[in-house]
């Protein structure tokens, strides 16, 4: 059956139009999740030393909270943006736990890919942490633990076959200036 042209116009608009190629509709963005961002920024302002430095004991159980709450969002599917990847990821990488760390890489991982490049430095230092967890070598030297003496601090063990052109891709100093920072920390 041949249906008249003016049915058969009305049917390519029709269909057309559901796709938003005729009236210019376009996808709508998603935008941030605020509840990650106020997240972040608690996160953030808990390490900016006050006048007495940080209290880790009052830290701890905020940290434990966020951590919490942003596995919740990311179970139910609450992470759209780029920036929502990236303040997961660095709540996570504040936790204990290796599978977190992992998790936290691979948050950043998909940050990238919806383009925020302020993860870059992060998916190396995630990696890097996911590793030392599991008592092996960091590979772009963005850890740093306890030194002999009370008080100071030493580069993780890091692989030296890594290239410095490759920390330097994901925002990781070279391996000199890591070393270099070592003793800016131990500085009295």
């Amino acid at each position: 059956m041949k249906l008249p042209g003016a049915v058969r116009l009305a049917l390519v608009v029709a269909a057309i139009s559901s796709s938003g190629a005729l009236l210019g509709s376009q996808e709508v963005a998603p935008s941030d999740n605020a509840e990650l961002a106020r997240m972040f920024e608690e996160d953030q302002a808990d390490r900016r030393p006050g006048p007495n430095g940080i209290d880790w004991a009052a830290v701890k159980p905020r940290d434990d909270a966020r951590l919490a709450r942003t596995k919740e969002l990311y179970a139910a599917g609450a992470l759209q943006t780029g920036p929502d990847w990236l303040h997961a990821a660095l709540i996570l990488q504040h936790s204990e736990q290796s599978d977190d760390y992992l998790l936290a890489h691979e948050m950043c991982v998909a940050a990238l890919a919806a383009g925020e490049e302020n993860a870059r430095w992060l998916a190396a230092a995630t990696e890097d942490r996911f590793l030392r967890s599991l008592g092996r070598r960091q590979r772009f030297g963005t850890q740093y633990e306890a030194g002999q003496e009370a008080g100071t601090f030493r580069l993780a063990e890091t692989d030296p076959q890594v290239t410095d052109e490759l920390r330097q891709a994901l925002g990781a100093p070279t391996l000199a200036e890591a070393k270099a920072r070592e003793s800016q920390f131990n500085e009295k």
